[in-house]
């Protein structure tokens, strides 16, 4: 850290576990891995690219001693701030699209961030737009989770070597990721074919509602500046009733309290498995289930489906 006071949660990040999930394979030739990113400080993998930005940030003097810091988020990359910068003596004000999980503000405001909300059809992009005009009229300091290289290089040197250091025994077939900003998967990606040049990248988006549409990522046009798309073997769409489902099997099969787009990895990764006689699956499990509580999807998933793509999960 360049400048402000040191400050200990930074160094609690990283170093999660990665687990085998025995309960859940389809097929009893392929072995499925978690990562469970749940257990970084403020409870996601976003506190990863938080600690590396902002260290990026302050060692190349862009980021000033008691500046305002301003972000668009859907929820994790919000918190993750507003759980980190203040211990280094920075405001948070982040932008969020209507239409996300409700409780992402309430722990936010529990925080201490500034929140601003832009409508849902805009979605990141719109969100992307406001965090670049308060930079401008303000002198905030604006980021760019979607477009600062630090993302990617600090899931290339800690997440994907992590994985490398697991499954140095047993080896890795396919990486199965959300897409997001791009950088989990273009980062840890890069760093499993160094290792394991066959490994198959599968990338996850969720199936969004048209309320939402803004927020449709590539299928509809938007590209996040650091996603390799090279890298990409697969994609799938997923529906926000199947990531639920997915999750709430793997907590009550592997006692694992993972959030939604946890579960969307997991489904994705099912499917992948059904098409294998053989071979390890690693998942990201981004995030756990606790700020998901309030709003009790899983009482809803089996209910209305199409309603529940109308928030953004993940």
């Amino acid at each position: 850290m360049a400048h402000g006071t040191p400050e200990i949660l930074s160094t609690l990040v990283g170093g999660t576990p990665l687990i085998e999930l025995r309960d859940l394979s389809p097929r009893p030739g392929v072995r499925l891995f978690a990562k469970l990113e749940g257990q970084n400080p403020s409870g996601s993998v976003k506190d990863r690219i938080a600690v590396a930005m902002l260290d990026a940030a302050e060692e190349s003097g862009a980021l000033r001693p008691g500046a305002t810091l301003v972000e668009a988020s859907t929820g994790n990359t919000a918190i993750a701030l507003a759980a980190l910068a203040p211990r280094r003596g920075y405001r948070v004000r982040v932008v969020l699209p209507k239409g996300i999980v409700p409780s992402i503000a309430d722990i936010l405001d529990l925080y201490g961030a500034e929140i601003e909300w832009c409508e849902p059809e805009a979605g990141m992009r719109g969100a992307i737009r406001r965090v670049q005009e308060l930079a401008s009229d303000q002198g905030y300091y604006a980021v760019g989770q979607f477009s600062d290289p630090a993302n990617v290089q600090c899931h290339y040197a800690t997440t994907g070597e992590e994985i490398v250091q697991a499954m140095e025994q047993v080896g890795v077939d396919v990486f199965v990721a959300g897409i997001g900003t791009g950088g989990t998967i273009t980062g840890v990606g890069r760093r499993l074919r160094e290792r394991w040049p066959g490994v198959q990248v599968v990338g996850v988006e969720p199936r969004l509602g048209e309320r939402l549409q803004g927020l449709r990522s590539l299928s509809e046009g938007y590209i996040p500046p650091l996603l390799d798309l090279g890298m990409l073997n697969r994609r799938f769409l997923v529906d926000s009733a199947s990531a639920i489902a997915a999750a709430r099997d793997v907590m009550r099969e592997e006692g694992v309290f993972a959030g939604v787009s946890s579960g969307a990895t997991l489904h994705a990764a099912r499917r992948v498995a059904e098409g294998m006689e053989r071979g390890n699956i690693v998942m990201m499990f981004s995030d756990g289930a606790w700020k998901y509580l309030p709003s009790r999807p899983w009482d809803a998933s089996g209910a209305d489906a199409e309603a529940l793509d109308e928030v953004h999960w993940w």
